[in-house]
């Protein structure tokens, strides 16, 4: 499975999003973003979710726990 790191890089290179759109949707830096995808910072819980939300994917798969995409609702 992948990590974190590399999910948010594929997800946010998927999209055709910037690190810098992505830090703005967020209320964080560019380099906010940089960091959560060279694995030396990580996003807290409310913005783990708001990345979940905004790549439509669920939080296991965006942390690296579940290899499905799938949002249970």
């Amino acid at each position: 499975m992948s990590t974190f790191e590399e999910r948010l890089t594929a997800l946010r290179t998927e999209a055709g999003v910037s690190q810098q759109s992505l830090g703005d949707m967020l209320g964080v830096t560019r380099w906010s973003i940089h960091n959560y995808e060279a694995g030396k910072n990580r996003p807290d819980f409310d913005g783990l979710l708001t990345l979940a939300d905004y790549f439509d994917v669920s939080l296991d798969y965006l942390v690296g726990r579940s290899d499905r995409r799938e949002v249970a609702r």
